[in-house]
């Protein structure tokens, strides 16, 4: 029977070898971490590589993503559907082993993790969804969710800030089921760390009130499952075990220095491998003993049958529960009724003409649809009361174990790491809030849920420079753009209560992508539709204001631009046509004949307007076209008279249309 070190010693050939192949990567973590994840992934790791989407199983999150060859080999040689074949295709184009590990592409990884820090707040968010997934569906002795959250990070997931924000609120939430592995070798790409890198880390976690274990020999299995028993003993505290190890481990001439850190070894050095750990076998090829010890699937298998009959008891104890359980977390269904529900609050919107602020609009949309949804989990970074994210039924989690709130501090980054995982994790519909000048602090989650198509619903308000007196450094111009340009990213900025409940609606059934919704401070008046125009909201771009003919002038405008675009309208005569473009997203994803029906070709005769950047619209006025917007940063004084300095007003946008 081969040796624990043999089991991980599979993880480092198959590691060099895969690096060496594709003539780039990073063997040095693979093969440092190669034990720890032996002992984890056999011994304690519950998973089925038959069914990698059950509900119940522990995730496992790989933060230094770049050691990529670690979780793949793990992934094969436990028997999940990643062959041989494609670790020897490490890299390379449209193989299901990418450089970093990318959600959708490998069976069995849970996240993209290409950033460092990325994947530790992941974590973060996947052990929160467990938490409160269980204090709201457990009952009595049926715990059918009991999982834990594994992480594996290094030093330069440490470095940077986002690790901080969210192991943060990880220890104020008392996240007992999180646990993570530092990977400390001391060494990152430049060299040594001890040059920039010398902080207390088992002192910073147990400040942040994690439950702290040091000094574990990483290549040590019986003081790695110590370290883990450990862990687990733990209830009402996050566990960071600090697992001191040597990178590259096995490398004679290249472990323990940043050589072999992010290059391949070399074929010499290889062959020098291959001898110093007894290797006998070449490139790719692991023995069959090897492959048996570490095939899981029939106890994986065993593992998920045996929830399985603690669910079909759960079902016959709490049917509706057991049923509510697997339309959200199995099935990821929304209820029966929502889109009824959600058509007649919009009509309602219509009817009743409030003449009020896009954010306070979106606070109504969440009382009117959150009663209905359970799976909806909210949050702000500190910005609550001027988010307006708070409904009548909010209870923080802090407070309530089962609760639908979490109070995010001022964490712009960390909020949208851990939405991420929670969503990752599957049972909820979460939406975060904050300015959205401070999307830029959070501007790399914002692009990962992207990159991964996963749903989380970000809240972004004060959307302009009638944010007003907080100045330029809280008022927006460029982001709009950063976020409409954005690959699977919908954006949304809607131009009055209507609008704004037509958006919610629309990011909440949007499954397979994040959406933004953009929002404003200042109050907005309610814009008068019929039955149509209220349908066509949800094409992105639609016609609000017709001409009486064909019209000769187009004015385009979103959000709180509208009005003014109506109003200079009125001013210009019968021969306009306004266009409200609350998602310049939705309406370029709509067949050419209805994108020619509300922007046709022959009128060139246009003028966008928006208090952002000028330069996105160019793409619906052309050249032959005007923009009423912002090049340069705001100033700091009462929004209005902003909005009037800065051009947007009524004459303005007139003596602009004349100017064409």
């Amino acid at each position: 029977m081969p040796t624990r070190k043999q089991l991980a010693n599979a993880i480092r050939v198959l590691s060099m070898d895969a690096v060496q192949k594709a003539k780039s990567g990073h063997p040095g973590a693979p093969m440092g971490m190669a034990d720890i994840a032996e002992v984890l992934w056999r011994d304690f790791l519950k998973h089925n590589p038959q069914d990698p989407a059950w509900a119940d199983r522990d995730r496992f999150v790989l933060s230094n993503g770049h050691g990529s060859m670690l979780i793949y080999s793990l992934l094969h040689l436990t028997g999940y559907d990643l062959p041989i074949e494609e670790l020897a295709n490490f890299r390379q184009l449209h193989s299901k082993t990418p450089g970093h590990p990318e959600y959708g592409y490998t069976p069995g990884v849970e996240t993209t993790t290409g950033p460092l820090g990325a994947g530790i707040s992941n974590a973060v968010g996947m052990a929160i969804a467990e938490k409160t997934l269980a204090a709201q569906f457990n009952r009595d002795n049926h715990n059918i969710v009991d999982h834990y959250t594994y992480c594996f990070l290094g030093d330069g997931c440490l470095m940077e800030g986002i690790s901080h924000e969210a192991c943060s609120l990880a220890g104020t939430l008392k996240l007992g089921k999180l646990i993570a592995f530092w990977d400390d070798n001391g060494i990152s790409i430049d060299g040594e760390v001890e040059g920039w890198f010398t902080e207390d880390v088992p002192g910073r976690f147990a400040s942040y009130g994690w439950h702290v274990i040091a000094g574990v020999d990483g290549h040590d299995p019986e003081a790695i499952a110590a370290a883990i028993k450990e862990a687990q003993s733990i209830t009402d505290k996050p566990t960071m075990i600090c697992c001191k190890t040597i990178i590259g481990f096995g490398s004679p001439n290249k472990s323990g220095s940043h050589d072999c850190h992010g290059a391949p070894l070399g074929e010499e050095e290889i062959a020098a491998a291959r001898e110093f750990l007894g290797w006998q076998e070449g490139p790719f090829d692991i023995p069959a003993d090897i492959y048996s010890e570490w095939d899981q699937k029939a106890k994986g298998e065993a593992s998920q049958s045996s929830w399985s009959e603690k669910f079909a008891a759960y079902q016959a104890a709490h049917p509706e529960l057991a049923a509510e359980f697997s339309r959200r977390v199995i099935e990821g269904k929304l209820p029966a009724d929502f889109e009824k529900l959600a058509n007649d609050y919009i009509a309602q919107c219509q009817e009743k003409g409030e003449n009020i602020a896009s954010r306070k609009a979106s606070q109504n949309a969440i009382e009117a649809f959150a009663p209905h949804l359970p799976e909806l989990l909210g949050g702000s970074a500190d910005l609550a009361g001027s988010n307006l994210t708070l409904w009548s039924g909010s209870r923080g989690i802090q407070d309530e174990a089962d609760g639908n709130y979490i109070f995010y501090g001022v964490r712009e980054f960390g909020m949208s790491g851990v939405m991420n995982g929670i969503s990752l994790h599957g049972g909820f519909i979460n939406y975060g809030a904050t300015f959205l000048m401070f999307m830029e602090y959070a501007r790399n989650a914002v692009r990962m849920s992207a990159l991964m198509g996963i749903q989380n619903i970000f809240v972004y308000t004060h959307d302009s420079i009638g944010q007003g007196e907080d100045g330029p450094t809280h008022q927006p111009i460029e982001q709009l753009t950063n976020l409409r340009t954005t690959p699977n990213l919908t954006t949304w900025r809607p131009a009055d209560a209507t609008e704004s409940a037509v958006a919610w609606k629309l990011s909440i059934e949007n499954q397979k992508a994040p959406s933004a919704l953009v929002f404003s401070r200042q109050g907005l008046p309610a814009m008068s539709r019929d039955a149509k125009q209220v349908s066509d909201i949800a094409r992105g771009g639609y016609v609000l204001k017709d001409s009486v003919g064909q019209p000769d002038t187009i004015l385009i405008a979103t959000g709180s631009e509208v009005s003014l675009a109506m109003a200079a309208a009125e001013k210009l005569g019968d021969n306009v046509r306004v266009v409200s473009m609350p998602s310049t997203n939705v309406f370029d994803a709509q067949d050419a004949a209805y994108k020619e029906s509300v922007l046709p070709a022959a009128v060139t005769r246009r003028v966008a307007i928006e208090a952002a950047h000028t330069d996105f619209w160019y793409k619906y006025v052309g050249f032959a076209g005007k923009v009423v917007g912002m090049t340069t940063f705001g100033e700091s004084a009462p929004g209005g008279v902003l909005l009037e300095h800065f051009g947007f007003t009524v004459d303005n946008v007139v003596d602009t249309v004349a100017s064409l």
